[in-house]
């Protein structure tokens, strides 16, 4: 089974966290295909950056068929064009966010997001509404940039760790969930750390895909998630014709953004 897990950020660094994330998560027959958009934003802060992130996420999408992808992983806990995207390609995607609370609704009854920046906090919120969990999952942020927490000289980490302490006491939190791919390599460390369940959306969307694909499963195209209509795109846009994204191939300049890819049976330790 082949995995392909888009960061649909541009920053490289950021890629190779969600990479390590998704492949200590992914069974042994599953290979990550790991790819940062080519365009966008470096980081995803809010409803303007999200809207521009959206284009570079479909182009990486529109890749699937050429590199044999069974189901694709949006690693942005904003499900950064999911709804787009699940009408664009044949197989499964599974948004971060969606999957983390999806997970965690399985083993805690009141449970806590703790996210980056206030101003993705009610982002998130909307998001937990429309996924049925208003009621069970309260939405923090730490008020920390996404890129800091890439950063060993800022104070990033230690303001993760406050808020989670305010999310057990105030929230009475049972789990938290880590409202950024970013925060994907301090799973364990938190865990052991403040002893509950702490939950990276990277990992539960690549074990969510698997399920799909192993029960043979993808996204339903009548109805919303239909393929879209081509009609001539203008302008600027005119690539994302759907007739022409869906013919995007991988070579020449796309080689760079296809460049980590991960087969567990060989990197596992």
């Amino acid at each position: 089974m082949r995995i392909l897990v888009i960061n649909p950020n541009t920053t490289q660094s950021m890629t190779a966290t969600i990479a390590d994330a998704a492949t200590r998560a992914a069974g042994h027959d599953t290979e990550i295909l790991a790819v940062t958009s080519s365009m966008g934003p470096v980081s995803i802060e809010g409803y303007y950056d999200e809207a521009f992130a959206v284009p570079g996420l479909l182009m990486e999408l529109a890749k699937a068929p050429a590199v044999g992808a069974d189901a694709a992983v949006i690693a942005c806990f904003d499900d950064t064009g999911l709804d787009a995207a699940r009408a664009l390609a044949d197989v499964p995607v599974i948004g971060i966010c969606e999957a983390a609370v999806s997970a965690t609704a399985f083993i805690a009854q009141k449970f806590t997001i703790v996210t980056t920046m206030e101003r993705s906090r009610l982002p998130l919120e909307h998001l937990v509404h429309r996924y049925g969990m208003s009621a069970r999952c309260n939405v923090r942020a730490a008020d920390i940039p996404v890129l800091s927490l890439e950063d060993p000289a800022s104070n990033a980490r230690d303001r993760l760790r406050q808020e989670i302490a305010l999310a057990l006491k105030q929230d009475r939190a049972e789990a938290i969930v880590l409202g950024c791919a970013g925060m994907a390599d301090l799973t364990a460390e938190l865990r052991a750390e403040f002893g509950v369940p702490v939950i990276d959306g990277v990992a539960a969307a690549v074990k969510q895909a698997e399920s799909l694909v192993s029960m043979g499963l993808s996204t339903a195209k009548r109805g919303a998630y239909a393929t879209p209509i081509n009609k001539p795109y203008r302008g600027l846009l005119e690539a994302f014709q759907p007739e022409r994204l869906s013919g995007t191939s991988v070579d020449g300049g796309d080689r760079e953004v296809l460049a980590i890819s991960i087969h567990k049976t060989t990197n596992a330790s």
